[in-house]
């Protein structure tokens, strides 16, 4: 194409946007508004808030920080592979088509399909140390008085973890669960005929054909964990102390106080670890 070319489609007239293109046009701005209002503009003004340097000093020298961040780090390593190695295990137990296993699968549904408020809150007044019923129990069995169970910050961090488990737990096995099924039956039927065992068939069929989605999985569940607010603020609050604090709970505790740039900059410092997270997995589910 020469420059004459160039120059006359430079200076073709326009055609006119017509009625279905001006239609179409307008219904894109309210999903625009929409975006704007409840995304944008969210997250531009706590970047805004954020943005003074002498908030994340003070944040950096607050000791209850450290400890938060401490703890975020053994909860997303621990919870997260404890999940995931549990939920790659009960997806081969689902698999079974036996009818108790049925039966067996819709109650273990049931954690994740309630709403967190009232399962968290009534498992955090089973384990008050006065009258919650494991204690209750705990006494009847040995005679002696329980422990105060989130009284203890190592022992509460545990039993949130736990909590996180316990709820996530069934989304993640369904989704290996889809994984397994879409594995060709004839595959294992083969690997039975040349004698191979269930962990040589899991080690050369199962785990090649569901290493992606394992991996995807567990780099999804670490994003949600680390926004995970109910699993430690409606168990433990946060307490004893402060000391079992994670950053999603940690704003709570600057709000309380009347520090908003300290709430807005212990959210803003879990970016450097969230980003990276984003970019390897839409990378990974790009191709």
């Amino acid at each position: 194409m020469n420059t004459a070319t160039l120059d006359a489609a430079a200076t073709r007239p326009r055609k006119p946007l017509g009625v279905w293109g001006f239609w179409g046009r307008l219904f894109v701005v309210p999903y625009l508004l929409v975006f704007l209002i409840f995304v944008l503009f969210p997250v531009g003004y706590g970047l805004w808030l954020a943005r003074s340097p002498e908030s994340y000093g003070k944040l950096f020298e607050d000791p209850i920080f450290f400890r938060t961040a401490i703890n975020t780090v053994i909860f997303l390593v621990i919870a997260i592979n404890l999940k995931m190695m549990i939920a790659l295990y009960l997806s081969g137990f689902f698999l079974h088509t036996r009818w108790w296993i049925k039966i067996l699968a819709v109650l273990f549904i049931l954690p994740w399909a309630v709403p967190s408020i009232p399962t968290i809150l009534s498992v955090r007044f089973m384990l008050n140390p006065e009258w919650g019923v494991i204690n209750s129990v705990y006494f009847r069995l040995t005679g002696l008085d329980g422990p105060n169970w989130l009284n203890d910050p190592t022992l509460a961090l545990s039993l949130s973890m736990l909590m996180h488990i316990w709820k996530s737990l069934p989304f993640w096995t369904l989704i290996l669960l889809a994984g397994r099924m879409a594995i060709p039956a004839e595959q294992y039927e083969a690997a039975s005929v040349d004698g191979a065992s269930n962990w040589q068939k899991f080690r050369y069929i199962t785990w090649p054909a569901m290493s992606g989605l394992y991996l995807t999985s567990t780099l999804l569940s670490t994003i949600w964990t680390l926004g995970d607010f109910n699993s430690v603020y409606l168990l433990t609050g946060g307490g004893p102390a402060d000391l079992t604090h994670v950053l999603a709970t940690l704003g709570i505790r600057y709000l309380r106080l009347d520090q908003i740039e300290l709430a807005m900059a212990s959210i803003v410092v879990s970016l450097p670890l969230v980003l990276p997270i984003v970019y390897f997995m839409m990378k990974r589910l790009s191709k």
